[in-house]
C-alpha cells in the first residue's frame, strides 16, 4: 500500500481524526477492524469496532460493521473519535464538580479559567488533567486500555457550565456521532452589551481572523471559514445590557462569542472580542465606574453552558443535565437590574458588589 493512500484529515472541531484507506488492487479478503488496526497507528481494535458500531466507518460511501471482509481497491473512511495527542497526559489533583457519573460517562460543571485538554502552551492544570486523577481514584474494571476522559466536545477557557466526557471507548464513539448528527441540545446563557431587538438565527461562516490568528470572524459571504448557525432569544433586557439564551446547531470555536459580536452584542467582559470595554451606555464617571466593578466581578466574558442533553450510550435514555449561573455571573447580573430599575442611583459605592 502506497502512503499517500492513507491520510489523515483535520476535522472542523479537533476533535475527530479522520482517515482515508485505498485498498490495493490485489488484497485479499480480510475483517475490516483486523485491516484497519494494521494501517492506523495507535488504534486499536476496540476503538475500530466502536467506530463501526456508532455508524463512523464507511466502505465505499456506505456505513459498514467491523466484521465487513475488505475487497481490492476498496475505499474505506473513517471519522474517529479523540484524535492521537503527542502530549503525555499526567493526572493532577484538582477539584472538578461532578453533576453525574457512571460506568460510561462522566458530566462536569466546568469552572471559569480551566482549560479543558493540554496543548498550546497549556499543558497542566487543565480539566482532561483533572478528570484522570480523578478517574484513576476509582476501582477499575479488568480494563485493557488506561483510563482516559475522551472529549466530545469542548469549552472555551473562560466559559463556564456543562459539559460530559466518556469513559470508555463505546461511549465515546456514541456521544461524538451525537455530536457530529447534531442529535444533542446545548444552551447557552450570555449576557451581552445593547438592547437585543428580537430573537432571532445567525448564519455565517466563522474562521480565523486573517489581521489576528488567535481570534475568528464572520465570513458572511462564505469565502472562507465553517458554516455556523446560532439560534438566540432575549430572556432578560437590561438597557444597555441584555440576558440571551443561545442554542448551536453547530459547534465552531468562539461561535457564540463571534456570533453575537458580529450583530452588535459583543459578550459583555469579552477580552478577546472587545467586550471589556464601556461598548453601551453613557458618558457619565459614575456610570463609568459602575461598569469597571462590574468587570471587577466577572473578569471573563459573560458566557454559560447552562444546559445539555444527549441519549446514554448504553441505556438510550435521554439524559437532562442543568446547572444555574455562576456566582461572578450571578452578582454582575444583579448589579445591572438594580441599574436598570434606577439608572439615577448608580451603586457604584458599594465597591462593586
Amino acid at each position: 500500500m502506497k502512503d499517500e493512500d492513507v491520510q489523515e484529515i483535520e476535522n472542523d472541531d479537533e476533535l475527530f481524526e479522520h482517515h482515508r484507506v485505498v485498498a490495493d488492487p490485489g488484497q485479499g479478503l480480510i475483517r475490516l477492524d483486523k485491516f484497519l488496526v494494521d494501517r492506523l497507528e495507535k488504534t486499536s481494535r476496540t476503538r475500530i469496532q466502536a467506530a463501526c458500531d456508532s455508524g463512523f466507518v464507511r466502505a465505499n460511501g456506505a456505513p459498514v460493521k467491523s466484521s465487513y471482509k475488505v475487497k481490492p481497491k476498496d475505499v474505506i473512511t473513517i471519522e474517529m473519535p479523540y484524535p492521537v495527542r503527542e502530549i503525555e497526559l499526567i493526572p493532577e489533583n484538582i477539584p472538578i464538580e461532578v453533576l453525574y457519573e457512571d460506568e460510561d460517562l462522566l458530566v462536569l460543571n466546568k469552572a471559569a479559567g480551566m482549560v479543558v485538554h493540554p496543548g498550546h502552551g497549556n499543558y497542566s492544570g487543565t480539566l482532561v488533567n483533572a478528570v484522570m486523577f480523578h478517574l484513576k481514584q476509582q476501582p477499575m474494571k479488568a480494563a485493557k486500555e488506561e483510563a482516559r476522559p475522551g472529549l466530545v466536545h469542548r469549552l472555551d477557557k473562560l466559559t463556564t457550565g456543562v459539559m460530559v466526557m466518556a469513559k470508555n471507548d463505546h461511549a465515546l464513539a456514541h456521544l461524538s456521532k451525537q455530536f457530529f448528527d447534531r442529535t444533542i441540545n446545548r444552551r447557552y446563557v450570555a449576557l451581552v452589551w445593547g438592547d437585543v431587538e428580537k430573537d432571532g438565527t445567525i448564519i455565517g461562516n466563522t474562521g480565523r481572523s486573517i489581521q489576528d490568528r488567535k481570534v475568528f470572524t464572520v465570513y458572511p459571504d462564505g469565502s472562507a471559514g465553517k458554516h455556523a448557525v446560532t439560534h438566540y432569544k432575549v430572556l432578560e433586557r437590561l438597557g444597555y445590557v441584555s440576558l440571551v439564551e443561545c442554542k448551536l446547531e453547530t459547534g465552531r470555536t468562539h461561535q457564540i462569542r463571534v456570533h453575537m459580536k458580529y450583530i452588535g452584542h459583543t459578550l459583555f467582559g469579552d477580552p478577546e472580542y472587545g467586550g471589556d470595554k464601556v461598548l453601551k451606555g453613557t458618558t457619565f464617571n459614575k456610570y463609568k465606574q459602575f461598569v469597571e466593578n462590574s468587570f471587577k466581578i466577572l473578569p471573563r466574558q459573560a458566557l454559560h453552558a447552562r444546559l445539555l442533553e444527549f441519549t446514554h450510550p448504553t441505556s438510550g435514555k435521554w439524559m437532562t443535565f442543568e446547572v444555574p449561573l455562576p456566582s461572578d455571573m450571578e452578582q454582575v447580573m444583579d448589579k445591572w437590574r438594580r441599574y436598570a430599575g434606577n439608572p439615577e442611583v448608580h451603586h457604584d459605592d458599594d465597591g462593586g458588589q
